[in-house]
């Protein structure tokens, strides 16, 4: 292919927030109306009508951008169009990194979102050669091919920039990602984009815990140009199960080795909550998820209670606040209020909102930092707040033994999905320690907290006995 110029790209910005506002069905209407230049025009101006988390990131503080996303989120035209952008305006040397050289060059390259495909909408004529997997553009910016399978093909080359897709599927993934990272020095600025759907592995829980990666997230249904039945049949397929949380919604599904609560043990225990008419005494009052409650599948819960795991310091971890109840001597998690660096004032009112919206009988809270200060905080955020304080004897996850006896015997559930908790929970070890994204599982002890102290007290509503 020969070189040419580039094309301007120039979409009024009102245009595109007016059809972003209009119904799906609407939009798609105003773009079948459209002339097909008109609608080739448009689809070239991607930053125009892109997902906001399709677009490079802000600042200049990270050196990774970690994109994981459900499939059919636009992950490769995002990546295409974030490398072609750099490629015109002074990169050199760039690294295009697949799970193999024959993928790189069949989604990466030549794909439907490829590059080759963007620099066509772009009217850009570059130089592909597939013998050589070399691609080079007007500015002189050349992308080589390389191989996840292969990480000695990445030692020694030095690059600007590198994209690196489908990292989840990499057979030799932590060799290749250490030599791509040793290469990626040219430049005052070298920076790696990694587009994947998510896939339980350690490297990719490590980069997504850098201090110098940003990440961001879609879902499949973000993607305005998938079919709305597409989507629906698949979220009514695997919504809300293990694959279509990784698969669709691009949450990255990980546990530690020998997890003290596995995914599994997780996905099993978990309650579909069903719209309902009845109001039971643990219903949220007044909650945003009010209409979702329903005691049907529990029975009236003859008690709610709230566990509390206070932050050692203020802007430190997070403050963990669950909510949960008990039914029939079942025990279950009815939701995840915790929050993360707050001042004890902002995190004592969390608390209060979360026993008032869910009528609880008390809060149960950790006492090790400071427990008067703790029960003071507390009260001082509402008055008429029952507080009982414990002390923590033994470590967390020595706590979080019994529960996960319960768990496991089908006594204690999941009252929905709550990600931030479940990966908390999934990172606790048998026999000790922890292994998870967050420095502290917080919310994973309130939990324990909370269903501890539903186990050890009675109900206290009476019960009529067979003689």
């Amino acid at each position: 292919m020969g070189v040419g110029p580039a094309m301007r790209i120039d979409i009024p910005r009102r245009l595109m927030e007016r059809l972003a506002r209009l119904p799906r069905d609407q939009q798609f209407e105003w773009l079948a109306k459209c002339r097909p230049q008109d609608a080739l025009l448009l689809d070239a101006a991607f930053e125009a009508w892109a997902n906001d988390n399709q677009l490079q990131p802000g600042g200049d503080g990270w050196r990774v951008w970690l994109m994981m996303a459900g499939r059919g989120f636009g992950k490769t035209r995002a990546g295409a169009e974030w490398i072609h952008a750099l490629a015109l305006h002074g990169a050199k040397r760039i690294a295009l990194v697949g799970a193999s050289i024959d993928e790189a060059r069949s989604v990466m390259v030549e794909g439907q979102s490829g590059l080759l495909s963007i620099a066509r909408r772009q009217r850009v004529r570059v130089k592909w050669e597939p013998g050589l997997g070399r691609m080079t553009w007007p500015s002189g910016a050349m992308a080589s091919l390389y191989s996840g399978d292969h990480p000695d093909g990445l030692r020694g080359p030095e690059h600007h920039f590198a994209w690196c897709d489908e990292l989840a599927k990499w057979r030799r993934a932590e060799e290749s990602w250490a030599n791509l990272q040793m290469g990626l020095r040219l430049g005052s600025r070298p920076r790696a984009l990694v587009t994947t759907t998510p896939r339980p592995m350690r490297l990719l829980e490590r980069i997504r815990g850098d201090t110098w990666t940003v990440a961001s997230r879609g879902k499949t249904g973000d993607n305005i140009s998938l079919p709305g039945s597409f989507i629906d049949v698949m979220t009514a397929t695997y919504g809300g199960s293990r694959l279509g949380r990784q698969e669709l919604d691009g949450e990255l599904m990980a546990e530690a080795e020998g997890s003290l609560f596995p995914r599994a043990l997780l996905e099993r225990c978990r309650i579909q909550l069903l719209p309902g008419a009845g109001r039971g005494p643990g219903a949220p009052k007044g909650a945003a998820d009010a209409a979702h409650w329903t005691p049907a599948y529990a029975g009236e819960l003859d008690r709610v209670v709230v566990g509390v795991d206070p932050p050692a310091s203020v802007g430190g971890d997070a403050c963990g606040i669950v909510v949960a109840g008990r039914s029939d001597g079942k025990l279950y998690v009815l939701a995840d209020c915790s929050v993360a660096g707050a001042s004890p004032e902002r995190w004592a009112a969390a608390v209060a909102r979360a026993a008032e919206d869910w009528g609880a009988s008390h809060v149960v809270a950790e006492a090790n930092q400071g427990g008067a200060m703790v029960e003071s905080v507390l009260k001082a955020a509402d008055a008429g707040l029952k507080v009982r304080l414990v002390h923590a004897s033994r470590g967390k996850v020595a706590r979080a033994e019994p529960v996960a006896i319960r768990f496991e015997a089908g006594r204690a559930f999941l009252a929905g999905i709550f990600p931030e908790l479940e990966e908390e929970l999934s990172g606790l070890q048998i026999g000790g320690g922890y292994e998870g994204q967050s420095r502290s599982p917080d919310r994973a002890d309130a939990m324990v907290w909370a269903l501890t102290e539903l186990s050890e007290t009675r109900s206290g509503v009476p019960r009529v006995r067979m003689l």
